[in-house]
């Protein structure tokens, strides 16, 4: 048996659907979920609007239908959270235009992950580390993710927080949030000032599918019962390596190597539409 389940944009915070068929029947599970969701979300947003978003359909591996999940990973920046850390360090520094544009052209695919972050701090050298815990205050979760990571965690599974971006910030949001762990880029620091480098290897698209694996077997989880949540085309290779990968209001490219997208900006409910049941 498989389950099949439909996010929509109404009623707030999200409308689901959801039903386990045989797997025979998912392509007319699928096709009747969505007309189902659609005429209810336009009925209930008449007044509103004359049009309302189709829904969300997703198709649940046989794997996780059965057994649930046992390692959820998600990116951070626009994914877990709503901002993206760079851009408000670089608002300290005067450079937030220049690292959005560099930001932007990297998410769709465009410049390499790496070289793009390495220009990215470098524009940040000289900026005194007080930053970062004023940046640590300014940032907000995305709304779900605390039920995210409880409902997870209140299934016998896992959450890791695996980004781009950087430790000092990361590592602070997994422990707000109750996370299990978290991994993230180290900024240099010298005689209380960012460097402009980064300390280490970087955490591109291939070290976060590592992260997965590793997570995995450190916590003796099947590959089939992983979920990755991310939004840019870093986190293609993570998305591709789980059980299932979700796009999460996300770019074009990583859309198209998701097994899954979802669209309602409440990252509970990715969680929802694998176990049918809101977190």
């Amino acid at each position: 048996m498989q389950r099949i389940s439909a996010i929509a944009p109404n009623p707030a915070p999200y409308g689901l659907s959801s039903e386990l068929v045989p797997a025979a029947e998912v392509p007319a599970a699928s096709a009747r979920l969505r007309a189902a969701r659609s005429e209810g979300t336009a009925a209930g947003a008449a007044q509103e609007a004359p049009e309302s978003p189709a829904p969300d359909v997703v198709v649940v591996p046989e794997a996780l239908t059965e057994h649930g999940v046992g390692l959820a990973v998600c990116d951070v920046d626009s994914t877990f959270i709503e901002q993206e850390v760079i851009e408000l360090i670089a608002d300290h520094a005067g450079v937030r235009a220049q690292v959005a544009e560099i930001t932007e052209s990297a998410m769709r695919g465009e410049l390499d992950f790496e070289a793009s972050l390495r220009a990215r701090v470098r524009t940040l050298a000289g900026l005194p580390v007080e930053v970062l815990a004023e940046v640590a205050q300014q940032v907000s979760m995305t709304p779900g993710a605390r039920e995210f990571v409880r409902g997870v965690q209140a299934g016998g599974g896992r959450v890791a927080l695996v980004s781009g971006g950087f430790d000092v910030i990361v590592e602070a949001i997994a422990a707000d949030a109750g996370a299990d762990a978290a991994r993230a880029n180290r900024l240099g620091v010298d005689a209380g000032r960012l460097t402009g480098e980064v300390v280490g290897a970087v955490i591109d698209r291939a070290a976060k599918a590592d992260a997965l694996a590793e997570f995995a077997q450190r916590w003796g989880v099947d590959r089939s019962q992983t979920i990755a949540v991310g939004d840019g085309a870093n986190d293609i290779d993570m998305v591709e390596a789980a059980g299932m990968g979700f796009a999460f209001c996300a770019k074009p490219a990583l859309v198209a190597a998701a097994d899954a997208a979802i669209s309602v900006r409440r990252l509970d409910a990715v969680l929802a539409a694998v176990t049918g049941e809101r977190p």
